[in-house]
């Protein structure tokens, strides 16, 4: 714990921390109101484009917003992002109250929702080296991931609870509050978060992608940490399909057991997540990277027999070691990336990621189809533990510090993040 408690002792994190675990929980109580709403005026068909509307958009997200990152400054993007999502969200409740509300106003809501959502997953931590020293890089990487975790655990209960208190209409007034209070606590950090500072080189770098992919090309701890977990989020991808259909037709139970499997994913990420940040940031940190993905993806292997309580063993299994990956590799990254560069880099890094997760899904479909299930899920516990393992067997020796391209790299907090502490 006091790896934590250093961490949020610095000011400005916790105003920037704070108001991410409040935008997370608004996030997961709206998507719950929307639903109940697109359920209400469409059934199934509405739900459906509800779900392509929240997830398609991401990928055009992320190639449009990674450039802005590096181009202006950082808290005048956040800022405008979460004044306009608020506004946006609010669209819904004011639209009822006048009898105007549509099926597609509740679409380009979730279009909207989906095209922004890499901003705060690109921005914040892009800034954080901005406002955390580096030996505490590792604490500050799992307090995101944490919250994130929390956020998709309690979001959604929340959001159920609120529906029955308040109405569903009124969930997403709260929730545009809430984009507002994160708005207001990012202007109250007193770091600059401003535009990177250029920087002369022999080639100039004009806000695109080629100086991006010229980085990670040449760097190969990022271009294995991206491309592993790349591959890693294919089979994640896969048990958003496989899960329902294991509860469904092998099991022939109910969404509650749906639930228990999907809550006890999330809760072990949380939990391993909570435990890496506690741990003292290693040299060998790539090595332990890929030891720990070669295990989550090797505990896919135990859903091998559709057996209830192995299926839950490897989840809960793989949650635990999946977690750290995450944190860990924040570490690497803000360390690694310059912050000229770390906005696009940190957007391209989520964006692959997150854009893996439907080519999974599209096996899936394809290989239960066939009634391939065996099959399915040899294929994903390879495709997750072979690039840990090859990871781990290429890094064992190297230090993730070592051959930096750049000077102006994470991990050199400036002074404001020392003046910052409370």
């Amino acid at each position: 714990m006091g790896a934590y408690l250093a961490v949020l002792r610095i000011a400005d994190y916790r105003r920037l921390s704070a108001g991410l675990m409040l935008n997370l929980l608004g996030d997961g109580a709206s998507f719950v109101a929307l639903a109940w709403i697109a359920a209400d005026l469409g059934g199934a068909s509405a739900l459906s484009a509800l779900g392509i509307a929240y997830t398609l958009p991401v990928i055009l997200g992320g190639v449009v917003v990674g450039p802005l990152l590096d181009r202006f400054s950082r808290r005048r993007i956040l800022v405008v992002d979460s004044v306009f999502r608020a506004l946006v969200v609010a669209a819904v409740p004011a639209l009822h109250a006048v009898g105007a509300l549509a099926d597609w106003h509740i679409y380009v809501v979730a279009a909207v929702y989906g095209l922004l959502k890499i901003i705060p997953l690109g921005a914040v931590p892009t800034v954080v080296p901005e406002l955390v020293p580096a030996e505490r890089l590792q604490a500050a990487s799992a307090l995101e991931a944490i919250a994130v975790g929390i956020g998709g655990i309690a979001g959604p209960a929340i959001g159920a609870v609120l529906i029955a208190v308040v109405g569903v209409h009124n969930v997403l007034w709260l929730d545009a509050a809430t984009y507002l209070v994160f708005a207001l606590l990012i202007l109250r950090i007193r770091a600059p978060l401003g535009r990177p500072q250029r920087v002369e080189g022999p080639v100039r770098d004009c806000g695109g992608w080629v100086p991006v992919v010229r980085l990670v090309m040449r760097d190969r701890f990022l271009l294995f940490i991206i491309l592993s977990f790349t591959a890693f989020n294919v089979s994640a991808g896969v048990l958003l399909v496989a899960l329902p259909w294991l509860v469904r037709f092998e099991f022939a139970a109910g969404p509650g057991i749906l639930g228990l499997l999907l809550a006890a994913t999330a809760c072990a990420e949380l939990i391993g997540a909570l435990i890496s940040g506690g741990i003292k940031t290693s040299d060998r940190q790539m090595l332990r990277i890929g030891l720990l993905q070669f295990g989550a993806g090797a505990a896919y292997l135990l859903l091998f027999s559709p057996h209830l309580s192995l299926l839950l063993a490897g989840l809960v299994i793989s949650g635990v070691l999946a977690g750290p990956m995450t944190v860990l590799s924040g570490v690497v990254r803000m360390t690694r990336i310059p912050d000229r560069l770390r906005g696009r880099t940190m957007t391209l890094s989520r964006t692959m990621m997150t854009g893996a997760m439907p080519l999974g899904s599209a096996l899936a479909g394809a290989l239960l189809a066939a009634d391939l299930y065996g099959l399915l899920i040899v294929a994903i516990a390879v495709l997750a533990a072979a690039p840990g393992l090859l990871m781990a067997a290429t890094f064992r020796t190297a230090s993730f510090r070592q051959g930096l391209l750049d000077q102006d790299v994470a991990g050199s907090a400036p002074a404001t993040a020392q003046q910052a502490a409370a």
